[in-house]
């Protein structure tokens, strides 16, 4: 008895949170395309407070602080829905936007081919949809195997034979890109600027001395940490040390 009414206490929580959610979407929708973008961020930060992380919230919010010209956090939130949805072109777009209106131009390191072959392969699916990939090959796998074993005519033995062999090596085709992409993801740990201007450090005390400058809206990795302090590595390969403060993690979801 109890337990069912908790079940129905929790379904009516979760439909609950869903209405609100989806009212302060619209709300939010409305008060960006009437030009009141203040009102529209505080509608889509109460949607995050409530628990809710998607890719069109994040966007939502980018655009809108893109709007009041706050181009740190529009970089930040554009990037945060591209963790989510990897491959949208709208994001990418309006991420371009924003970032060349920040102040430093840090080239990227240069790619060997081989490398830029494999991050285009590997990185067309996130590591969740390489594991879907791999499920369903899978399923493929068996299926072919039983046609196989209950064929009767040499020939279709033959072809079930090869397809399954070919659905098994595509399986763990799609099990080493998953794990790859996970690695990859685990390591990556992206960040962006949101002090106006900060000098980073080579060592981790405000004593040492300043090796560069990078300034609001530079997005970095962060490679360690040593208390109040994050080591960080630029695109172009220069590595020093910031005040946690000066950073927010984009997968800090």
């Amino acid at each position: 008895m109890f337990k069912k009414l908790a079940t129905l206490i929790s379904l009516f929580t979760v439909l609950l949170s869903a209405a609100q959610n989806n009212k302060l979407f619209e709300q939010a929708t409305e008060a960006y395309n009437t030009g009141n973008y203040d009102q529209a961020v505080d509608y889509y930060n109460d949607i995050l407070s409530s628990g809710e992380h998607s890719a069109a919230v994040y966007f939502n919010l980018g655009n809108s602080y893109y709007k009041l010209n706050k181009i740190a956090e529009s970089i930040y939130f554009y990037e945060k829905a591209l963790v989510l949805s990897p491959n949208d072109k709208e994001t990418k777009t309006n991420l371009s936007y924003a970032q060349n209106m920040t102040i430093d131009a840090i080239d990227t390191m240069p790619e060997t081919s081989l490398s830029k072959l494999y991050k285009n392969i590997t990185g067309k699916l996130t590591f969740d949809q390489w594991a879907y990939v791999a499920i369903s090959f899978m399923l493929l796998f068996v299926l072919l195997y039983i046609l196989f074993y209950y064929a009767i005519y040499s020939t279709r033995k033959r072809w079930m034979f090869i397809g399954s062999l070919l659905s098994l090596f595509l399986c763990i085709i799609a099990i080493v890109f998953a794990f790859i992409q996970r690695s990859d993801f685990d390591e990556y740990q992206p960040a962006i600027l949101f002090a106006e201007e900060s000098n980073v450090k080579s060592e981790p005390n405000d004593t040492s001395a300043a090796v560069f400058t990078i300034h609001a809206g530079t997005k970095v990795n962060v490679l360690d940490q040593l208390d109040d302090w994050r080591k960080i590595k630029l695109a172009d390969g220069k590595i020093g040390w910031l005040p946690t403060t000066d950073l927010k993690l984009i997968k800090d979801f």
